[in-house]
């Protein structure tokens, strides 16, 4: 079948373009997406579509290869009378700024630029690339990465982009995915049409690189020569698995899923305890990725929050995660943010008002408190085993029980008005007041760093005292752990 036909098979297949669409071809200047550019000149030509542009970004990462790349672009669609779209990122500043992988930052810039273009281009969808060999690389680097079946999906036909502030809702579609690289090449070759090549592409010290240069070249002379192809179709037979599992635990989700709100996601253990493993997983997925916003949510995270007992907590990528009585509570985690200063009559801001911070402290877990280059943990001690032991409420690693606990916890620094009742004193006090009691340097103060429970009351001033009403009585109860130690450096 000839390649412009199984473009336009796979276009129909996956209904990937309306009547009169206008597309815009992504143009990185590679061969695949210069051969993207021509076929969707010949598809014009024979009524399937209006070609609106093309869009070229320069990532800012290659230098004066990249520069090249866009002047390449810039060339060749004036050459063909194509409209063009052309952007600059700076990616590597992105992926500092937002405290992403490079690969993550690119692929925002890429597709905030897409947006931006199909809407200077008038035009609905943006067309890129991506053909069987990037399809077959995806399968096998996620299945190398412990992916489920969403994963092992690999890359759709078509996705939306939902960039914020775009006005209207546009999308990306891959109508090369059927295609082989090797093909494209040839399909240039046989115009003499040029194309780029990018150095970066051959570094097997990237994971996608290696995949393509070294595992797949193997599979091919020492398996089965056309692995590219099985692994394209076991990808698809991923995606159509997982797009039934994915709307069977929407409807179960609708059961179970007792309140879904931005403070809260609320799920009753019950409904999800008698679902099949494949439904309950997805329900907490869905339940997870509600919260954890662009944070990456993994199968292991998955797994915590399904072997969660009563009483139980942990904290999760912008969340943290509670199972009490009958249902698992999910909510967006206590961020580190800034104590606004509190001014009285005089003006003056109020103690204990400086830089703060609120963090979220996981069972078993651990927190760096960077104001006081300490590092706080937790873990749970149910039946602690050997020799009785004198439960310290003082020093560098304490016990506090656990029943009276109610979680998650939280490691905070002071704030006004806090107050406790240190161990063995005769009832509660400021916090300021203890600290001068203690001879806590006036400036250490604001680091000192405080545990507390959901309710947040004072569990312990790290290093100081536990509050009485969580002394361990009686250790077959249930005790929680808490330890601190330095992160080096000075102090």
């Amino acid at each position: 079948m000839p390649l412009q036909q199984r473009v336009v098979d796979t276009i129909h297949r996956h209904a990937l373009l309306g009547e009169g669409a206008r597309v815009v071809a992504a143009l990185s200047g590679g061969a695949d997406s210069v051969a993207l550019l021509f076929l969707l000149r010949e598809l014009e030509a024979a009524g399937e579509l209006r070609l609106a542009g093309a869009a070229h970004l320069n990532h800012l990462l290659r230098g004066a290869d990249a520069e090249a790349d866009a002047e390449f672009c810039a060339a060749l669609t004036a050459r063909l009378g194509v409209p063009l779209a052309s952007g600059r990122a700076d990616v590597g500043a992105l992926a500092r700024a937002q405290k992403r992988s490079m690969e993550g930052a690119a692929r925002a810039a890429r597709h905030a630029f897409f947006a931006q273009a199909a809407a200077q281009l008038d035009a609905d969808v943006v067309a890129t690339a991506h053909t069987r060999d990037d399809q077959a690389e995806t399968f096998l680097l996620r299945l190398l990465r412990g992916a489920g079946a969403r994963g092992l999906g690999g890359i759709r036909p078509s996705m939306t982009l939902a960039t914020a502030g775009a006005a209207q809702r546009r999308r990306i579609i891959r109508p090369l995915l059927d295609v082989d690289r090797a093909e494209l090449r040839e399909y240039l070759a046989s115009m003499g049409e040029p194309w780029r090549e990018d150095a970066s592409n051959a570094d097997v010290a990237i994971p996608r690189n290696r995949i393509r240069h070294e595992l797949i070249p193997l599979l091919q002379s020492r398996f089965l020569p056309a692995v590219t192809g099985t692994l394209a179709r076991q990808a698809a037979l991923a995606r159509d698995e997982e797009d039934f599992l994915r709307d069977r635990a929407i409807e179960l989700a609708g059961r179970i899923v007792l309140s879904d709100e931005r403070s809260h996601i609320i799920i009753d253990t019950a409904g999800l305890a008698a679902a099949p493993r494949a439904l309950s997983s997805r329900v907490v997925l869905q339940a997870l990725e509600r919260l954890a916003g662009e944070r990456p949510i993994s199968f292991d995270h998955v797994e915590r929050v399904l072997a969660l007992e009563p009483g139980q907590a942990v904290s999760l990528p912008g969340q943290d995660v509670v199972r009490t009585g009958e249902v698992i509570v999910l909510r967006p985690a206590r961020e580190r943010v800034p104590l606004a200063p509190q001014r009285g009559r005089t003006g003056a801001a109020a103690a204990g008002c400086g830089n703060g911070f609120t963090l979220s402290l996981s069972i078993p877990g651990e927190v760096e408190v960077a104001a006081a280059r300490l590092a706080v943990a937790a873990e749970r001690l149910d039946a602690p085993a050997g020799r009785p032991r004198k439960w310290e409420g003082r020093g560098l690693e304490v016990g506090v029980a656990a029943e009276r606990l109610v979680l998650p916890l939280a490691v905070r620094s002071r704030r006004p008005g806090d107050r406790f009742h240190p161990l063995g004193a005769p009832g509660a006090r400021k916090l300021q007041d203890f600290f001068v009691d203690r001879k806590v340097a006036r400036d250490e103060r604001d680091r000192v760093p405080i545990v507390v429970d959901g309710q947040d009351r004072i569990v312990w001033v790290v290093g100081q005292s536990v509050a009485e009403e969580f002394r361990v009585t009686d250790p077959a109860r249930g005790v929680i752990l808490l330890k601190v130690r330095h992160l080096g450096g000075a102090g």
